[in-house]
This record gives C-alpha cells, structure tokens and sequence, in this order.
C-alpha cells in the first residue's frame, strides 16, 4: 500500500523552482552558472519597509494576528485598490496569505468541487494546473499563440465555457511571457463572460507594476457587471522587491473572501507579523521607486530582447510587463541540431554554457523557453554571448 495520497500523484513540483535549485547546485560545485530561471527582483526591499519591520519587532508585534491578515494591513490593501484601481472594498472582502502563492491555493480548495473545470490561457504560470488538480478540479488549457500574443481572444474564451466551467484565471502581466491585456482586451473578454453568469474570475496581478513603454494596467475587476465575481489577487513580493516576506493579498466576493480564510484557519493560519507590518509600509509609503526600477527593468528588457532577435533560429517578441521573454527556439529544433524539443534546448545549454533558462513546455506551450531578466546587466551580457554561442555551435 502507498503512503503517498492519490491527490499528491496528480501534480509533480514547480518547473521553475527546481531550474533554479539546479542552478544553486552547480554553482555550490563551482560551475559558472548564470541563473535566468528565477522570477524574483535582483532589487533590494526598500529600507522604508525594513525600517518598519524592524520598529514592529522592537515594539513586540510579534504575537498572533487575525487569520486572514490585520486590520492595519488590510486598511492599506483597501487603499491601494482605491487609489491605483478606483475600486471599493471593505474589511471582509479581503483576505492575506503567505505569499500570493497561497491565496490561490487556497481559493481552489475552498471553491472548486470534483469535475469543475478552470479556464487556463497558455503560456501560464506553472502552479496553476497543479493547485487546480489537487483541488480535485480539471483544468482546461486554452493554447494562446505568438500572433495571439499569447493572450486569450474572446472567440476562443466563448468556445471554452462549459456548463462545468468554475474558473477563468487572467494573469497580466503575464508570467511567463510579459504580456499585457489592454483595456480593449479585458472588455472583449468581458463582453463573453457578462452572459456567462456563473463563470468566476481569477485575475493575478502580482506584476501590476511591472510594466513598460506607456502600458496602461486595466484590470476585469473594473468592468461593473464582474466586479462581484472576481476575485483579485496581488501581493508585495514583485513590485516591492519583497519575495522572501511572503505576503499575498486577495479582494473579492464574501463568501469566496470567507471560504479562503476557514480553509487558512486550518493550514498555516495567518502570515508572519513582522512581514505584515513591513507590507502596511509598502503600500501606504513612498512608491517612487517602483517607477525607478521598471526603468531598469525596461533597459534590460530591451538588451535582452534585441539580442534574442541577433541570433539565427531564435525569436522574441517585446513584452509590455514583468521581467520575462518567451522566445521560441523552434528554429533550432530540428535534425541538423539533433534537438527535437524545448527541453532538450535548455538541458543542453546549461551542459554546454552553464545558463539555466526553463522550458517553454513547462508553461503549456511548446517550442519556447523563458527567460527572467531580473539579474544583473553583467550577468545578462555574459548569458546572451553565451545563448548565442550555442545556438551558433549547433548550427554548423
């Protein structure tokens, strides 16, 4: 008899977390590896917000909390969406979690029952399936192409919906490929899901700030006739550089808002102290340095881009936000190469050049890899001369 639960054989760990424990690995055996698996700001956390974690550990705010976040806390959440989204909440409709990792987990196992589908648009970020099928649910994976830019069209949105359809997650700025749904965009999806009136909205937004070249962030919960079926979820890890602090954030419904806090109650119960007291501070304090770093976000973005676009057999489109590019390599996937798939691709360029990319595969779309630009203008230098060395060296 297996000691492993039936649940557990449905999913198999995070692509990108173990690139970039691989990563860590050769490193520690004294290999040269450049990391571009990572998807965490090089960035340091604002010393405003370690000021402020350090004043709450001074002062003894080291206790238990509420379940599902302080009051403080959530106070400073129901700001942001005011001032940033011009949307309107209260206390309980919102929820805090370990992570905006967490929160998701947590809706999925608080709302989805055997056989529900969830509409997924790839590219997608890796643990959505897999939080989805633990959850008991089904995901439905909708391919997005390169001249879609890989972004879910209101046809395909339309075709998806079944009587069984619980949840359609958006994510934009995308993770994997930077992608960014215009305000034109959400409202034809919009238009699809307002005559589908049982159909939920997961909108991620972690990357919200993220965002390049006049990009303006529009998000579904902002279409009135859905606000009351979406639930938002953001978190301070990417726009304020806090990935290790682990708060995530959610705004929503009620009864989704309270659903999430039970299934909390009886898993980690709340989120660090500390790490709360620090996220008030990064929501309620100064944010000009947001802009400042998506400027240097910008800069490597398009270093990276166009040297992507140097090499023969590889092509990148420009993405509007986070700190990816998707290029495909499906240029290079072929008999004179004796590369047959992505994997094959990225397994043999970190052999060769010690650079660990992941998988396009990974992220539900074949023939591409991802690459994170959160590192060091020296690092990406050396990764690029590297890419392109390989890609040169199996061209011959």
């Amino acid at each position: 008899m297996s000691i492993i639960s039936n649940s557990l054989k449905r999913i198999k760990p995070s692509p990108t977390i173990a690139v970039t424990q691989k990563a860590r690995e050769l490193r520690a055996a004294g290999k040269d590896v450049i990391g571009l698996g990572a998807g965490e700001p090089d960035f340091d956390t604002p010393d405003n917000i370690k000021n402020a974690a350090i004043k709450a550990i001074r002062s003894g705010d080291t206790k238990y909390t509420a379940v599902d976040g302080t009051p403080a806390l959530k106070k400073a959440i129901i700001s942001k969406f005011k001032r940033e989204n011009k949307l309107k909440y209260t206390l309980d409709q919102i929820t805090v979690g370990t992570g905006g990792k967490q929160v998701l987990y947590n809706t999925f196992m608080a709302t989805l029952n055997k056989g529900d589908e969830v509409i997924i648009p790839a590219p997608f970020w890796v643990s959505y399936p897999d939080m989805v099928l633990l959850a008991g649910g089904k995901p439905k994976i909708i391919k997005c192409t390169e001249q879609e830019g890989f972004k879910l069209t209101a046809k395909k949105l339309k075709k998806a919906i079944t009587k069984k359809t619980k949840w359609l997650i958006l994510n934009s700025p995308s993770n994997p490929t930077g992608a960014g749904y215009t305000k034109r965009e959400i409202q034809n999806l919009a238009n699809v899901l307002i005559k589908k009136k049982k159909v939920l909205i997961l909108s991620d937004d972690i990357y919200e700030h993220v965002r390049y070249d006049n990009f303006n962030f529009f998000t579904i919960a902002q279409i009135p006739k859905l606000k009351d079926r979406t639930l938002t979820m953001n978190g301070v890890s990417k726009s304020y550089a806090m990935t290790g602090w682990r708060i995530g954030y959610a705004a929503g419904p009620k009864d989704i808002i309270k659903a999430v806090g039970k299934i909390q109650s009886q898993s980690t119960s709340n989120p660090s102290s500390i790490s709360q007291a620090a996220a008030v501070e990064a929501l309620n304090g100064k944010q000009g340095f947001i802009k400042t770093r998506a400027k240097a976000f910008r800069y490597r973005r398009n270093f990276v881009v166009k040297s992507l676009n140097n090499i023969e057999g590889i092509h990148c489109l420009t993405p509007n936000g986070a700190f990816y590019v998707f290029p495909s390599c499906k240029g290079l996937l072929n008999k004179k190469t004796k590369l047959k798939t992505d994997t094959n691709f990225v397994q043999r360029l970190l052999e060769k050049e010690n650079v660990a990319v992941v998988q396009g595969s990974a992220f539900g779309l074949d023939g591409y890899f991802r690459i994170s630009y959160a590192t060091s203008m020296k690092n990406l230098k050396k990764a690029m001369s590297r890419i392109k060395s390989f890609c040169e060296s199996i061209n011959k």
